[in-house]
């Protein structure tokens, strides 16, 4: 599909039926796949032969779609994984171990940043966070001698902060390890992070790539074309014999291209079986065939929202690059030119309890733990999905107790104004 454009891989990409094949992807719902001999098993668990002995490795459904996520990012393989927070610990762990070391972007999703400094801290993996706006010799300062990567999200949910790609991949190729970036925002509609150098690109799919709320689910693509023979000493699990596998070294045996994702089926799929459903998947692949025209609606409203917000008293402060205003105004016209993503976020004056009470009132934003909806949704996140941490690690990512994270879906963005106009009145 790499010959089209990316709206006609949204529709087809991914799964080319034969003669006489279903149309659409099918769903293969089966734990297991039956064949004639066990040598023919035998060179499946060997990783001598293509095929799928166990849905909870692999399954075709999920590798069709799959497919498709990889072929929109210009990507080199991709694996689907049974939400966003598998795929982004399934990115990391896979080449960092306990006693290793990541420095990561401070502005990313409060559950990412949870697993990061709380769950994976216990694992024996240690992470330095730095401000998405540091200068290079202040990322560079973050780094030590055992580092695997660095990670940041393209558009921090909820603060909103855009990530300047070239600026973090120039850092780590430069310290010999991969950048990792979250796309789930923008979306490979907004931006294609491995064009801009990023070697590893994540997805949250239970977002705006779904569109309906419908299946959790996430995605993980390699570009494939970071070298991890070069830097052999640093990740000896894609470089050196696995003896879970008979001695195979997936660098060796499968490339640049195909070494980060074979591991991270044949290894982390196998050991914590995160997949995500057949079912889901099929899901998912219905979102993605309208991925292109939703999010340049998504988009449309709001900007419209922005604007609005931006010229009301009782609003503090709007966070959405689209605006010419927007701190990271610039950074979205380099690698977002043609949208950014339909959330805004901006805090409501009077503080936490204000917030909150706003809320209360709105009747086409539904108050969720969800964003990137058809549906235009809204979350208090210093209550909700950041509550986790205190004043000063709030303060720190962006989040303020007076923000709220306001997603618009595809409604008409008079509706949406009108609804924000009168939830604002009562307070």
């Amino acid at each position: 599909m790499s010959k089209y454009k990316i709206n006609t891989t949204c529709v087809q990409g991914g799964y080319e039926p034969g003669n006489g094949e279903p149309r659409q992807v099918p769903i293969y719902q089966s734990t297991t796949f039956k064949y004639a001999t066990s040598e023919d098993m035998g060179k499946l668990f060997d990783l001598e032969a293509d095929g799928y002995f166990y849905s909870r490795l692999q399954n075709p459904t999920n590798d069709l779609v799959a497919k498709k996520i990889c072929q929109l990012e210009g990507g080199a393989a991709a694996m689907l994984t049974g939400s966003g927070q598998s795929a982004n610990f399934y990115a990391v762990f896979n080449i960092a171990n306990c006693g290793d070391h990541v420095v990561a972007s401070n502005s990313i999703y409060g559950g990412t940043y949870n697993l990061f400094a709380v769950t994976m801290k216990k694992m024996g993996i240690d992470f330095t966070f730095v401000d998405p706006d540091a200068s290079e010799d202040e990322i560079r300062a973050a780094f030590r001698p055992n580092t695997k990567a660095l990670f940041g999200e393209i558009i921090a949910n909820p603060a909103l902060t855009v990530l300047d790609i070239e600026k973090f991949a120039k850092v780590a190729h430069e310290q010999g390890v991969p950048l990792i970036v979250d796309n789930t925002f923008p979306t490979p509609i907004n931006c294609r992070p491995i064009e801009w150098g990023a070697d590893i690109v994540t997805h949250s799919t239970t977002k705006y790539m779904d569109g309906h709320g419908a299946a959790v689910g996430g995605c993980i693509v390699d570009a494939g074309k970071f070298d991890w023979m070069k830097y052999a000493d640093k990740f000896p699990g894609l470089t050196t014999p696995d003896d879970s596998y008979h001695g195979i070294t997936y660098a060796e045996k499968f490339g640049k291209e195909g070494a980060f994702i074979t591991k991270a089926t044949a290894q982390l799929m196998r050991d914590f079986g995160s997949v995500q459903s057949p079912q889901s998947a099929f899901i998912l692949n219905l979102g993605l065939e309208s991925l292109h025209v939703r999010v340049k609606r998504h988009c449309e409203n709001a900007l419209a929202v922005a604007k609005y917000l931006e010229q009301n008293d009782k609003v503090t402060y709007v966070n959405y690059c689209g605006l010419e205003n927007d701190k990271y105004h610039a950074l979205a016209e380099k690698y977002l030119p043609n949208g950014s993503c339909g959330v805004v976020s901006f805090g409501v004056k009077g503080g936490r309890k204000a917030a909150e009470e706003f809320m209360k009132h709105l009747k086409l934003g539904s108050i969720e733990t969800h964003v990137a909806d058809a549906r235009t949704c809204c979350l208090h996140p210093a209550s909700a999905t950041h509550r986790q941490m205190n004043d000063e690690e709030l303060t720190a990512c962006g989040v303020y107790p007076d923000l709220v994270r306001y997603s618009c879906g595809l409604e008409d963005a008079e509706d949406l104004i009108a609804d924000l106009e009168q939830a604002f009145a009562q307070i």
